[in-house]
C-alpha cells in the first residue's frame, strides 16, 4: 500500500469558508482535508456538505486528492457526511478521533454498505485515521490494520497533548515519542504515516527543524495549516536531485549485478544490498508520483 498516493501535504480547509475554498485551490498541497468537523460550527455542517459537492466539480484542482474531515461516530454527523459525500472526485474521508481499531472497522462497514446501495465498487473510498489520544498511540498497528481501506494515519498533537496532561515544549520532546511510534506503526502495516501539524504557523525556521526531525523519523508528509507553509513542506518531502541520481545508479548497479549472477554489487569498495535497492526503488516512485501530478496540472 506504501507510495500509492502522493501526500507530501495534507491542507485543512474549512469547508462552509467558500472564500478558503476558493483560495485552496490556488495552492499547491497534494491533498486537501476539506473540513466538517472542528472549524465547523454545528449550524453550519449541511453547508460545508453542500460546498463540498460542487467544490468536486472543479476542473482547476490539478491533481489534488480531496479527503473531507468527517464528525466522529458520537456526534450525530457521521451517516450524513458519508452518505451525502461518498461520490466521484473524493478519495477518502479522514476519521478523527480514532482511539481503536474498531473505530475503523465500524466506518469502513458503514462505507461499504453505502457503496453497496449506491452501487459503487466496494473498497472505493479510503480512510486516513487522524490519532489524537494516547490511547490511539498504543492502539497505532491495530488502527492500522483494522481495514483495508486505512491508506494513511495523521497525527493530531493538540489533542494528545491535552489527553497526556503533558505540556507543549520548543524541543518537541512532550510529542517525540508519538512521533516515533505512530511512523513505526504505520510503516510495519505498509501504512504511510503523516506528522502532526505545526502549531507556530509563522515561525517558518521552527518549521524547517520539524520538517528535518520528521523525514528522520520517517513521515511520508505533514499536515498544514496555513498555506505559507507549502513551500517548505513539499520541499522536504520531495526527493532531492542528488537522492534521485544516487536512487537511479543504485538500481543501475543492481541490476548489473543481477545480469551478472551477483548477489551484490559493490560501488566505492561498499557492497549494495537489498535495503539500498528497496530504499532507492521508493525515492523513484516518489518521483514519478510528483511528476504525475505536475502532469495533471
Amino acid at each position: 500500500m506504501d507510495n500509492m498516493y502522493l501526500m507530501r501535504s495534507l491542507m485543512f480547509v474549512p469547508a462552509h469558508n467558500q472564500k478558503l475554498l476558493d483560495s485552496a485551490v490556488r495552492r499547491d498541497a497534494d491533498v486537501l482535508l476539506l473540513d466538517i468537523e472542528d472549524s465547523v460550527p454545528y449550524c453550519d455542517k449541511q453547508k460545508a456538505r453542500d460546498n463540498i459537492k460542487e467544490y468536486v466539480k472543479r476542473t482547476d484542482l490539478n491533481g489534488k486528492l480531496l479527503f473531507p474531515r468527517v464528525n466522529d461516530r458520537e456526534s450525530g454527523e457521521l451517516l450524513k457526511d458519508a452518505y451525502q459525500l461518498t461520490i466521484d472526485g473524493i478519495t477518502g474521508f479522514m476519521y478523527p478521533k480514532s482511539t481503536k481499531g474498531e473505530d475503523i472497522y465500524f466506518f469502513g462497514k458503514l462505507l461499504e454498505t453505502i457503496e453497496y446501495e449506491k452501487d459503487i465498487p466496494i473498497g472505493t473510498f479510503k480512510i486516513i485515521p487522524l490519532i489524537e489520544t494516547t490511547g490511539a498511540v498504543i492502539n497505532i498497528k491495530e488502527i492500522c490494520e483494522a481495514c483495508t481501506r486505512v491508506v494513511a494515519v495523521a497525527f493530531g498533537c493538540e489533542d494528545f497533548v491535552t489527553d497526556l496532561q503533558g505540556k507543549h515544549d520548543v524541543e518537541g520532546q512532550s510529542i517525540m515519542m508519538a512521533r516515533n511510534l505512530i511512523s513505526i506503526g504505520a510503516r510495519s502495516c505498509g501504512v504511510l504515516p503523516i506528522d502532526t501539524v505545526h502549531i507556530r504557523v509563522h515561525d517558518l525556521d521552527d518549521l524547517e527543524k520539524n520538517l528535518i526531525i520528521g523525514r528522520r523519523l520517517g513521515f511520508e508528509g505533514t499536515l498544514v495549516l496555513n498555506p505559507k507553509e507549502l513551500p517548505l513542506v513539499n520541499q522536504y518531502y520531495s526527493p532531492t536531485q542528488e537522492e534521485i541520481s544516487w536512487a537511479e545508479e543504485m538500481i543501475k548497479l543492481s541490476e548489473e549485478a543481477e545480469a551478472e549472477g551477483k548477489g551484490v554489487a559493490v560501488k566505492d569498495e561498499k557492497f549494495i544490498g537489498p535495503p539500498m535497492v528497496k530504499m532507492a526503488k521508493n525515492i523513484l516512485k516518489k518521483k514519478d508520483l510528483i511528476e504525475r501530478k505536475k502532469n495533471e496540472r
